[in-house]
């Protein structure tokens, strides 16, 4: 069992700390658990309450009638009722599915996302929100690396699902060459840009994650791409530029996305092919001067 300090339930919740005295002075849904130097902490159990209590408590739920509300009544007024309200509520319900690996319930939030607001703005507005929640959890040890690894391909594999979903390009459709370099793994932002470009009608040769620079050139021949498109999610200090230099070189001519920390990507802004994307939105301007 994950022990949680005060603190880190007030960044995980956004309930303030005199609230939280509050509560636990007055009602009896909250008793936290005390170190022996008399120090609060918080179980799994009690963060997703506070979770489930803080969707409720936005909602304009008095916290009075919260208390006398049993666990389940409090589950089942925020599946049925508010469940597609604020992006708040539906990030926290994303974090307490992944407490509890509830593949059924993580499908389900994703799948009314998509639906109503389309993979953009899900992701943009709801999937990096939680994924920063996740980031969170990750820095102070409460996330096991299965949890992590367990949502990541949920989001992934929803991702794919919707893209597929996409009407195939026209035969002389333009085309864009996606990728991740050596040690970068993380696929949710490429897999946005893959999206976005099949819906502007490009053809998208999809190399994926760990794609050694080398391997480029090759495929640049081959398919002549309007396009290149990486990204460096994995936090460095060191310059990128030894990388993208590389990745310049294999493609010749062709122009280069590149998103990531504009500190680590400074000494090669320069360069007249390499365009830095800062929003999913500015991507959409780019492709469309490219078709």
């Amino acid at each position: 069992m994950s022990r949680y300090t005060m603190n880190q339930i007030v960044t995980l919740t956004g309930i303030k700390a005199h609230t939280l005295r509050k509560w636990e002075t007055r009602y009896s849904f909250l008793e936290p658990e005390r170190t022996d130097t008399n120090i609060r902490y918080y179980s799994d159990e009690q963060l997703k309450k506070l979770l489930n209590i803080s969707v409720l408590t936005r909602n304009g739920y008095r916290i009075s009638k919260i208390d006398k509300m049993s666990t389940t009544e409090i589950h089942d007024t925020i599946t049925h009722h508010l469940i597609d309200g604020k992006p708040e509520d539906e990030i926290s319900a994303l974090v307490i599915s992944m407490i509890e690996l509830d593949e059924v319930k993580f499908d389900e939030i994703m799948k009314s996302l998509i639906i109503k607001k389309g993979l953009l703005a899900t992701t943009t507005e709801i999937i990096y929100p939680f994924l920063h929640q996740v980031g969170v959890l990750w820095g102070i040890n409460k996330v096991l690396p299965a949890q992590e690894h367990f949502i990541s391909s949920l989001i992934k594999k929803k991702m794919l699902a919707t893209i597929d979903l996409l009407p195939d390009p026209q035969k002389d459709a333009n085309s864009l060459l996606m990728f991740l370099t050596e040690n970068e793994h993380h696929e949710i932002g490429l897999l946005l840009a893959y999206y976005i470009a099949r819906e502007l009608g490009f053809r998208v040769y999809y190399l994926g994650a760990n794609v050694p620079t080398e391997n480029i050139r090759q495929v640049v021949e081959s398919v002549e791409p309007k396009g290149m498109l990486t990204m460096f999610v994995t936090p460095t200090q060191d310059s990128l530029k030894e990388k993208i230099t590389s990745i310049l070189e294999q493609g010749g001519n062709v122009p280069l996305f590149v998103s990531g920390n504009p500190e680590n990507l400074k000494d090669i802004l320069d360069d007249k092919r390499v365009v830095h994307l800062a929003h999913p939105n500015q991507f959409i301007d780019e492709l469309k001067k490219l078709k």
